[in-house]
């Protein structure tokens, strides 16, 4: 306990008088974007970085806890997405006055839920595509351009994204997918943040393993 209080993921502002850091879940409206406890972003207003969310495309934007998510980053949603089939991708159903009905949505590219894990770190100004699953302990660097799935505690960067390095070997990784210590309370995540934010792997490993 700091300051005399516990954690609260439905507190909006979670650093006194200052409003340009906030937990998104307590801040959302619309139903097709579900975010886990004390994922913040680095502005007042998180529902205004997700774009052309279309509720006729029943797509979702999923996000998991202890997501860090900085200023300036953008999740572009399926509506952003035209009609690449055809001779035009011209979105003439859209606009007023043109004789169009909406394509069949085998006709359109949509690529489903947009995914992302848990204690992810998208860094400034980055663009996450639809339908692109990052998984959990990822990181994605500035300015990156993701357009293609992440896989859990790896960093990828640049435009389109690429793998630049997994962040721990292959047993760690397992380990920590396994420990899944997002989802436990936050009296044990007090107690845990020695190890979690421990740059000695080797004895995060065998804490991990009971040794």
């Amino acid at each position: 306990m700091k300051d005399g209080k516990l954690p609260n993921p439905m507190t909006i502002h979670p650093i006194a008088g200052y409003d340009k850091e906030i937990y998104v879940k307590p801040t959302l409206k619309n139903p097709n974007i579900i975010v886990g406890d004390f994922t913040y972003i680095a502005d007042s207003d998180f529902e205004s970085h997700v774009t052309h969310l279309y509720e006729w495309n029943g797509d979702k934007l999923i996000i998991g806890k202890f997501c860090q998510i900085a200023a300036g980053v953008e999740f572009v949603m399926n509506g952003a997405n035209h009609q690449m089939n055809a001779v035009s991708t011209f979105p003439f159903y859209t606009l007023e006055g043109w004789n169009m009905n909406p394509p069949n949505p085998g006709d359109l590219p949509l690529k489903g839920d947009t995914v992302i894990g848990n204690d992810v770190w998208i860094g400034q100004n980055a663009t996450i595509m639809p339908g692109v699953h990052i998984g959990d302990g990822a990181i994605i660097g500035a300015n990156s351009t993701v357009a293609s799935d992440v896989q859990p505690y790896s960093i990828a960067a640049g435009n389109p994204a690429r793998l630049i390095r997994n962040r721990f070997d292959d047993e760690l990784i397992a380990l920590l997918e396994k420990f899944c210590w997002w989802d436990k309370s936050i009296e044990e995540i007090n107690e845990l943040i020695p190890i979690l934010t421990s740059s000695d792997l080797e004895m995060v490993k065998k804490t991990l393993k009971g040794e």
